[in-house]
């Protein structure tokens, strides 16, 4: 396949690290099995921190931005993939060790895929991404903890990708969905999507008590940083914390070991790119069942990958709300 098509790749340079377009050929991709035309990839914060150049993301370089993608399989030799199959990838060190979905083809490892349930479309596929993805680990993990249901569930960032689906997820699953943000405007919106009540983001940010008042019983934090330590404070006896976040910060200040000791509070680690085939199955078939397709176009725009650049920007800043998926040929 000789005919070139458009790619933002990442490159080191004198300044760092810099994101730009690229013409390329099917030559240009990684010597991997399977080939697949993508439709649609998607807007994560690491894509944000990647093409706007604030964190030297790629630990190898040149190479394809985006964290996921989704598309057809042109061709595979691998016998568990076929051309016209649908795939989606999420993680796998896409954008970071690997090339990934903001481009019109890739080559990926057939490991790497997940057939696309029939209830999406690619492009809903993307709309739920990495981020929806990661809110759908997080409640399996809650769940395989022993969450009860009709349980109080906190979501931190909730009106971000990740916390949007959360919300969504959680309401459908039967639980009452406290959502923390920062943003008031968007309480309408969450609503919409489940959640009951709200608590200011502030609320859970600097040095609180070792120990607070008995709030929820789990959360999911996308989050980090002291919002996590006090979300776990706020815990109630026996309940857990799913993390898959450190937008506000990796570390934990002032974070003690009294939710776990005193009342058994567990901090559930949540990855979502090196997740394993059958974690990330189940994953999917959660999001199939309990999410909407009409919820999923609620919470989602289209934007053309020459976009991505701008939107990068956006999505540090925090004023993106939900997901945005990316069309890889406009």
């Amino acid at each position: 396949m000789s005919e070139t098509f458009r790619a933002l790749v990442v490159e080191d340079s004198e300044s760092g690290q810099t994101a730009s377009f690229r013409d390329l050929t099917t030559g240009d991709l990684p010597d991997l099995p399977v080939l697949v035309e993508v439709e649609y990839s998607s807007l994560n914060y690491k894509d944000g921190l990647n093409v706007a150049s604030k964190q030297k993301m790629a630990r190898t370089t040149p190479l394809i931005a985006g964290a996921d993608l989704a598309g057809t399989v042109v061709e595979s030799s691998d016998p568990a993939w076929a051309a016209g199959d649908r795939v989606v990838v999420n993680g796998w060190g896409m954008s970071e060790t690997q090339s990934g979905g903001y481009t019109r083809y890739q080559r990926v490892d057939p490991s790497w895929l997940v057939r696309v349930p029939d209830a999406f479309t690619t492009q809903q596929a993307m709309a739920i991404g990495t981020a929806g993805y990661t809110s759908a680990l997080c409640l399996d993990a809650l769940d395989k903890w022993g969450l009860a249901a009709g349980s109080d569930v906190l979501v931190t960032g909730a009106a971000g990708g990740v916390g949007s689906i959360a919300v969504a997820l959680a309401a459908a699953a039967g639980h009452t969905v406290i959502a923390a943000t920062g943003r008031p405007e968007t309480h309408e919106y969450l609503a919409a999507l489940g959640a009951s009540s709200f608590v200011e983001r502030s609320e859970l940010q600097g040095e609180g008590r070792p120990l607070g008042k008995e709030r929820w019983d789990a959360g999911i934090d996308s989050v980090g940083g002291s919002t996590l330590v006090n979300v776990l404070a706020q815990t109630r006896h026996g309940g857990a914390v799913a993390a898959c976040g450190l937008v506000e910060s990796p570390g934990m200040p002032n974070a003690t070991v009294l939710p776990h000791i005193l009342r058994g509070i567990g901090l559930l680690g949540v990855d979502s790119v090196n997740a394993p085939q059958a974690l990330r199955e189940a994953a999917w078939q959660r999001l199939a069942r309990d999410l909407q397709t009409a919820t999923l176009d609620s919470l989602s725009v289209v934007e053309p990958l020459s976009e991505v650049p701008r939107l990068a920007a956006e999505i540090l800043e925090g004023t993106v709300r939900g997901r945005i998926v990316i069309d890889v040929n406009g």
